[in-house]
């Protein structure tokens, strides 16, 4: 079919006295197509008056679309059936034409965002190798709308507990804080509805008026309006995670931001600017942090093994000996767990999160905890019947002589002074208190300096439940 042009071309050159055979030669056309054309003395491209051979079936399309959901295969198979005579694609090219279960197209348009207006955080999850093994992590980004500032970190599992953690050190990183926070509907923000409708959890909402930013989030299925977030996790896929390992999840997450300050500090093309020189701007423009920043947490209720073990998230975490049995409150945070009977007693572990179903052992266990009876402390026995096993023996004599105490069945010593055993306590300190019925330890098994602090044994004994007395 001739263009507009090519029609203006023949009528042009006709007008000026050329010939139709040098018109067809001129343009490299036929002389029928020139002959048409001059016939039809107009440059407007007719339209194709052509019957649709669907346009039958017109109200039988309609109602096999409703039945078949919406598959064309199948309501052309049904039309076949039916006795219909047209190809499949006569039927899609007549649904397409006809707007027959198309979905509107729509412009996508731009956003404009003023500085400090909004940080827009989503999820994405990726594969990670960490410590030599490979993990299905979850990666938590958020981007400053105006400046395109990045802070990302991974993390093994991504719940409400580690949304606020990333969100809290996200702001740190910021050194302010935005008026909103987009979000994608997720579940770890969201109780109910979506879009201008949704409703944060109170959990989630209290911890956003602590900093005085508000969640927000968009429609479902527009996709474009958190585009801001989207597009930096392919780079981060093919970039920062391409051929690197790490050691622990603190490494990688320390690495992370390292690659975030050097992104952070390139020029971009797309917005012709550098994101740090951008964020300059945008700080002014930023709420102050509070003063106070209180550290994330979650607290969990646990009944104590009979191995003397809290287990948390799948991770077991020892305790004394002496609160086997009993109902402990573990307040978990991001770099450690507080395991807590009272006030008086608590046991701080490392926070680990993989592997999952692994011990974690205090470093001094009492005799008797089967992390003992494992040989987790055979290096500090002294040789049965050797003379630091004499010694020690002795001393547990003078320690339980004024309790009276019941030897255990099978030969071994009393259990408190087998804790003091543990904790390297010496017996002479003590031997003259025998009369309490409930013996006072004294923590020096040498004179203290006045630079000098208790023995590490003395934290044991006061988590597992025994009074101190330092003379």
């Amino acid at each position: 079919m001739l263009s507009q042009a090519q029609r203006t071309a023949i009528l042009e050159l006709s007008a000026k006295g050329v010939s139709k055979r040098e018109i067809s030669h001129v343009l490299q056309l036929s002389r029928l197509t020139v002959r048409k054309v001059l016939r039809a003395n107009s440059i407007d491209v007719p339209e194709i008056q052509r019957a649709e051979k669907a346009e039958p079936y017109r109200e039988q399309i309609l109602e096999l679309l409703a039945s078949c959901k919406g598959n064309l295969v199948r309501v052309h198979e049904d039309l076949v059936a039916g006795g219909a005579v047209l190809s499949y694609q006569a039927l899609t090219g007549f649904c397409r034409r006809q707007g027959i279960g198309q979905t509107p197209i729509k412009a996508a348009g731009q956003y404009h965002f003023e500085p400090g207006a909004e940080m827009q955080h989503d999820t994405s999850p990726h594969s990670v190798e960490v410590g030599g093994r490979k993990y299905k992590a979850q990666t938590a980004s958020g981007v400053l709308c105006y400046s395109r500032m990045l802070f990302f970190q991974i993390h093994p599992t991504f719940n409400r507990f580690d949304c606020k953690v990333f969100l809290t050190d996200a702001l740190r990183h910021t050194g302010g804080v935005v008026e909103r926070v987009m979000i994608d509907n997720t579940h770890v923000v969201v109780l109910r509805g979506t879009g201008r409708e949704m409703i944060p959890v109170p959990e989630m909402e209290a911890f956003a008026d602590r900093f005085g930013f508000r969640f927000v989030a968009h429609e479902r299925g527009d996709a474009n309006r958190s585009a801001r977030v989207e597009r930096p996790f392919w780079f981060i896929e093919s970039n920062f995670l391409a051929g690197r390992t790490f050691a622990s999840w603190e490494d990688l997450n320390n690495q992370a931001r390292q690659w975030c300050d050097k992104v952070n500090s390139t020029y971009k093309k797309y917005i012709h600017a550098v994101p740090r020189e951008l964020f300059a701007v945008e700080r002014q423009h930023l709420k102050p942090l509070p003063a106070w920043i209180p550290e994330p947490y979650r607290l969990h209720s646990r009944t104590v093994d009979v191995e003397g073990y809290a287990s948390v998230n799948s991770i077991r975490y020892s305790v004394p000996v002496a609160w086997i049995g009993r109902r402990v409150e573990v307040r978990e945070t991001r770099d450690k767990l507080e395991i807590e009977l009272d006030a008086r007693h608590i046991v701080t572990h490392e926070r680990a999160v993989t592997p999952l179903h692994q011990r974690i052992t205090l470093a001094v266990r009492p005799r008797g905890h089967p992390a003992a009876a494992r040989g987790g402390d055979q290096a500090q026995r002294p040789a049965p019947g050797g003379k630091g096993d004499h010694r020690r023996r002795a001393g547990n004599r003078t320690l339980c002589g004024g309790a009276k105490a019941k030897r255990p069945e099978g030969g071994g010593s009393c259990p408190a002074a087998t804790v003091a055993a543990a904790a390297g306590i010496s017996a002479r300190a003590i031997s003259g208190r025998g009369a309490r019925s409930r013996p006072v330890w004294t923590l020096r098994s040498r004179p203290l300096g006045a630079n000098d602090s208790a023995p590490r044994g003395a934290r044991l004994l006061s988590a597992a439940g025994y009074g101190h007395r330092s003379p």
